[in-house]
């Protein structure tokens, strides 16, 4: 059932499970848990397309270091961000589960075989379970790498645009037990008067009229700033805010932010680029990156970060005017329907064309137009409980506190990137392959972090929103348990990227639904023991 709260908004709906956030984390909890036989209300603050009332609830404020506005790096309508996700998957590396001594917080609560087989299904679920990246063969020159210095990880990339938005949720839309709910904005998460569990939600329409939404349990699937956001702000009963008993709920803020790492200089070019190109294996897209093999980092004290070579304009350079045009159209246009087709086809014509050239049209435009071979680094961050979160006293349209991001990077994340930088010197000069130039600003005794708008179309980080409502055994350390589940409030659960300790590698979204579904078999457990022989309940809904 669908209800559009703009429209026709209820007085309460009730379900077994209720989940808030309707992008890649919540559309997976919601099917697994419709599958076992649960009712589910899931609920979205946007509509199914993006328009600019409901944008306007993203927009916050930058007091740290430089970052994407925050309405641009989120979008709030059905599917959420990964409406403009560019498909890629990965999964973490066994180090990065472990608690590094060199790595301050680090450390989950679980580790690489408690979601193995979730991250199987969620491979299926995101279209590239027909690739096995941990068997692929390496391209010949990274055969050559050292494995104690270098490591070789792949991407693969999901054939589908557009898999998570409205569009591709036609079982979610129709099934009985579902009820889709949109303009409906979460003001607050409700705790029972003993402060032992949660009772209600407090929803929003956008008209500010009150939907009291009730569940057995419940999910915050709103991503890595709204989830800290909500819970923040509820504090109607809890003064610091749900979960905040430690004052660790929107701290820990990560990104994989990205730079320029320096040049590769001499004559095999052309080899480089051709260990880089993207391939295909049983029709999926893949793509290699380097990282610090496993040696490097226990014995550099280095954190885990990805490299890619690939052809840039130099330093300090200039983009040509029509990329500019590009770059401008593209970054200006709003992420709706259409904009995101006009998106959409423009990628499926740049990977057809790269699929047929290969290495040779970047290895003709450096040599045509003197550019670089970059190094292009996707960085991990190291956990920093100063770079968070935090509410301001500015309020949007439904009343809601808005959210201030004060993201603060550390000297480590920089002597990592310039270890890896180093290594790969140290393997090219080997090999005969040239000799790397080091970016400049990974020596500076400052250690700030310096993006480069020519090295990436999201030059500062891949809108990864991560740790800021990370797991641990420990209530000390971590507002949910390795489950997802809240410290202290057993029906109220996290569910996406802001439950990750350390952010390692790779992109979070494999990693995302793996979580998802592994929290959503939990909850169906609790509920099958609480109710022996009683698979389901029907949806109920009370209009007004």
């Amino acid at each position: 059932m669908r209800i559009d709260c703009a429209i026709d908004a209820p007085e309460a709906v009730t379900a077994d499970v209720a989940i808030v956030g309707s992008g890649a984390a919540g559309q997976a909890a919601a099917r697994r848990l419709l599958a076992l036989g649960h009712s589910v209300v899931l609920l979205e603050s946007g509509g199914f397309d993006h328009d600019e009332a409901s944008a306007d609830l993203n927009r916050g404020s930058i007091t740290g270091q430089e970052y994407h506005p925050l309405e641009h790096s989120r979008l709030r309508f059905f599917g959420g961000t990964t409406a403009i996700w560019g498909g890629r998957c990965a999964e973490f590396d066994d180090i990065d589960f472990e608690r590094r001594d060199w790595v301050q917080s680090s450390g989950w609560p679980i580790g690489p075989d408690d979601i193995r087989t979730y991250l199987c299904d969620a491979r299926a679920i995101l279209g590239v379970g027909g690739v096995d990246t941990a068997r692929l063969e390496k391209p010949q020159l990274l055969q050559r790498l050292s494995s104690e210095e270098l490591a070789v990880r792949w991407w693969s990339f999901d054939p589908v645009f557009d898999r998570f938005t409205i569009d591709r949720a036609r079982d979610l839309d129709e099934a009985p037990r579902c009820t889709l709910m949109i303009h409906a904005t979460v003001r607050e998460v409700m705790v029972a008067a003993d402060k032992g569990s949660i009772e209600r939600l407090d929803v929003r329409t956008p008209s500010g009229r009150k939907i009291d939404v009730r569940a057995r349990h419940y999910i915050l699937a709103a991503g890595g700033i709204e989830n800290p956001r909500i819970l923040l702000a509820s504090n109607s009963i809890i003064h610091q805010g749900v979960g905040n008993a430690y004052d660790l709920v929107g701290r820990y803020f990560m990104e994989h932010p990205h730079a320029r790492g320096g040049r590769i200089i001499g004559k095999a070019e052309w080899r480089w680029l051709s260990a880089f190109a993207k391939r295909r294996v049983n029709g999926i897209e893949i793509s290699p990156s380097i990282t610090p093999a496993e040696l490097l980092q226990r014995r550099e004290g280095l954190l885990n970060s990805a490299l890619t070579v690939a052809v840039r304009q130099p330093a300090g350079g200039s983009y040509s005017f029509a990329k500019r045009a590009y770059l401008h159209v593209k970054h200006r246009t709003a992420p709706t329907r259409t904009g995101r087709s006009m998106w959409k086809a423009t990628k499926q014509l740049v990977r057809g064309y790269t699929g047929l050239t290969g290495p040779l049209h970047p290895w003709m435009m450096k040599r045509l137009n003197k550019l670089d071979l970059a190094l292009v680094i996707r960085a991990e961050q190291a956990p920093n409980p100063d770079s968070r979160v935090l509410l301001t006293g500015d309020k949007d349209a439904l009343g809601m506190p808005r959210v201030a991001l004060d993201w603060k990077l550390s000297a480590i994340d920089v002597d990592s990137v310039a270890g890896l930088v180093a290594a790969l010197d140290r393997e090219s000069r080997r090999l005969g392959l040239g000799e790397v130039e080091s970016a400049s600003w990974l020596a500076d005794s400052e250690k700030n972090w310096v993006s480069d708008e020519l090295v990436s179309a999201h030059p500062i980080g891949g809108f990864h929103h991560m740790g800021t409502t990370r797991m641990s055994a420990d209530p000390r350390r971590g507002v949910t348990d390795g489950w997802g589940r809240v410290h202290g409030l057993p029906n109220l659960h996290i569910a996406g990227s802001s439950l990750f300790p350390t952010g390692g590698w790779a992109n979070p979204t494999l990693t995302i639904l793996a979580l998802a579904l592994r929290t959503a078999d939990r909850i169906s457990g609790e509920l099958l023991a609480a109710r022996p022989g009683i698979a389901a309940r029907d949806t109920g809904t009370t209009l007004g």
